[in-house]
């Protein structure tokens, strides 16, 4: 696997106190020319941004040469080796080194960097991150957090999880809480994000055992998460102004977004299909050019470009596996923003906060038990 040794130096260094992303140049569906292209956006956003790029040096060093001004705050990592779309979580994790992916996390991993981006392979990420970087103290599994559009004056909301893991207990929805409602204060700038628990029903009777008992947990351990726990919510909830930050399983998570997905892509098609049927919708899309674009700017997915995985000693996104130029640039640009905040040490605080809560609570609920 490649090291410092073994880099082209094209002008990074980790040292200088600046912020530095490491990212996987050669994981996406689109290559490495569309990842290249997104961190050239990226850098004329964010100046004094550095950037380690993994991936096989003959292909980057032209690509980086032809972006204005990005050789002097790029540093390219030799590896060799891709994980594809189509390679087992548990093979990377046995033979994943000397990969870009693998290269990509090690950075963070040694401090040269303070967040991974990568268009690949999600379940080898979460793998080799995990393997990697190990979870915060307190967490018993990461979760994978997306952004929603929404009617809240941000535009998006939090959801987690989205596909880390299919089930979760109580504990894990409690700490996905926590986790979720940490993204949301560094993420959205929210101070006091409001939680709720997705579930078939707002009434607190409804639901699964795993899901009354994390509702009761949730209430106790607001305060200490720094969060508003608003009760149950439903499916009409995700994008709505009601809450900030729905938390549930990966299973439920991931159909939902894959369903929103769709559904927007769906949209998308049939209003397109209708403003070219004839000459009156052809004439009337030219007069609302102007609403139309709008709208295409705020429900186009490229700009929430970028799952978080929580839970990490790390902070990992993910961006989506055909993402362009633009959806890079904006992967690279969350994870730009986290990296400054010092998010994974406000987590890891939260995460700890809210355990020792728990504790207490599960303490005295003993006590009671015994006193009864």
């Amino acid at each position: 696997m490649a090291n410092g040794a073994d880099t082209a130096a094209t002008g990074v260094h980790a040292d200088r106190g600046d912020i530095v992303i490491s990212v996987d140049a050669m994981g996406g569906d689109r290559g490495p020319a569309a990842v290249v292209a997104g961190l050239a956006i990226s850098a004329a956003r964010h100046p004094g941004v550095r950037y380690l790029i993994h991936g096989d040096e003959a292909t980057l060093s032209p690509l980086v040469a032809r972006q204005a001004g990005l050789s002097s705050l790029v540093r390219i990592v030799h590896a060799e080796r891709v994980v594809t779309m189509h390679d087992k979580p548990s093979q990377v994790m046995r033979s994943g080194a000397g990969t870009s992916m693998w290269s990509t996390i090690d950075s963070v991993k040694a401090g040269e960097a303070q967040a991974a981006v990568s268009c690949g392979n999600t379940g080898a990420l979460m793998a080799v991150s995990m393997l990697r970087l190990r979870k915060v103290a307190g967490v018993n599994r990461p979760a994978i957090a997306c952004l929603w559009p929404s009617r809240n004056p941000g535009g998006f909301n939090v959801m987690l999880d989205v596909g880390a893991g299919v089930e979760a207990e109580a504990e894990d929805l409690l700490q996905f809480a926590t986790m979720g409602a940490a993204y949301a204060r560094n993420g959205l700038s929210l101070k006091r994000p409001r939680v709720g628990l997705l579930n078939v029903g707002t009434e607190e009777h409804k639901g699964r055992a795993e899901l009354r008992t994390a509702h009761d947990r949730m209430l106790e351990a607001a305060e200490a998460g720094g969060f508003d726990f608003v009760g149950f919510v439903e499916g009409g909830d995700i994008p709505s102004d009601r809450v900030d930050v729905i938390v549930t399983d990966g299973f439920t998570g991931n159909v939902a977004l894959k369903t929103g997905e769709g559904t927007a892509k769906l949209v998308s098609d049939f209003l397109k299909e209708a403003l070219g049927s004839g000459l009156l919708p052809k004439i009337g899309a030219l007069l609302a050019m102007g609403s139309l674009k709008r709208l295409q700017r705020r429900i186009d997915p490229r700009r929430v470009n970028g799952g978080v995985f929580l839970g990490l000693n790390g902070t990992v996104v993910k961006s989506h596996g055909s993402a362009d130029e633009t959806g890079v640039a904006a992967a690279i640009g969350l994870a730009v923003q986290l990296a400054r905040s010092g998010f994974v040490d406000r987590l890891a605080a939260r995460v700890a906060s809210t355990g020792r809560t728990g504790q207490d609570a599960a303490v005295a609920a003993s006590e009671d038990g015994t006193k009864a």
